[in-house]
């Protein structure tokens, strides 16, 4: 199993607005393995620029995004710098531009498709949030083992019963899952998405999931990301 993290720098309030990137990254650049923390942070970057997208402004500073991150402004400029050159300061980036560029490195553009297991309160405020779409990811399948659930609808996803989900993941090609189960159930949950040749499972259970070396999982814990805010305001 791998277990997922990236780690965030703090603010500060050096700064440099930039002009948009003046070129594409070479394509050898792109093609590189990003190490997790970078990854980490331009994925924070993305969404930040979709949200200001989504507001209708045009163009965003380093200082803009350090702001709504908590990444040192520093940090942001390096990060975005070693993808392509900018030009005058003053400017701020191009926030179309930028988010092209971020999705094009982080190989976001086009659609993906996802499988939802979980029914409940969770897995529904997953299957009704416009965020996945935002980005070019569709829930294509969702699961449940309640059969009074099976047959439904999920924020207008079809809800399937367990027994199914190795024959539309696979026929669907789906290679990402979330599990928006109850503890005791996300193993079981796991176990069958891995089955139907799942590669990275996002898990919002608190279960600590065994999965092969190839299999990625990503926890989401609102607790734990509480307590590292809380570190830094009470120290």
């Amino acid at each position: 199993m791998r277990l997922c993290d990236g780690s965030l720098n703090g603010r500060d309030s050096t700064w440099a607005q930039c002009a948009p990137l003046s070129q594409a990254p070479q394509e050898e650049s792109v093609a590189e393995r990003l190490g997790v923390g970078v990854a980490a942070r331009l994925s924070r970057y993305l969404q930040v620029l979709a949200q200001a997208k989504k507001m209708g402004k045009d163009r965003i500073s380093s200082q803009e995004i350090a702001e709504y991150t908590n990444i040192n402004a520093t940090q942001i400029r390096r990060d975005l710098s070693a993808f392509g050159r900018f030009g005058k300061r003053g400017v701020g980036y191009s926030v179309d531009s930028l988010l092209a560029e971020i999705r094009k490195i982080l190989r976001t553009q086009g659609q993906h498709n996802i499988a939802l297991v979980g029914a409940g309160r969770l897995g529904a405020a997953i299957a009704s949030s416009p965020i996945f779409a935002e980005h070019g990811i569709t829930i294509a399948a969702a699961f449940d083992n309640d059969p009074d659930k099976a047959g439904s609808s999920l924020g207008g996803v079809h809800v399937n019963a367990m027994d199914d989900l190795e024959t539309i993941v696979r026929d669907r090609s789906i290679v990402v899952g979330v599990l928006a189960v109850p503890s005791e159930s996300a193993q079981d949950a796991d176990d069958r998405l891995v089955d139907a040749g799942v590669k990275i499972v996002f898990n919002y259970s608190t279960a600590l999931i065994d999965t092969p070396a190839d299999v990625q999982v990503h926890t989401s814990n609102p607790a734990v990301e509480l307590l590292y805010a809380l570190y830094f305001h009470l120290t």
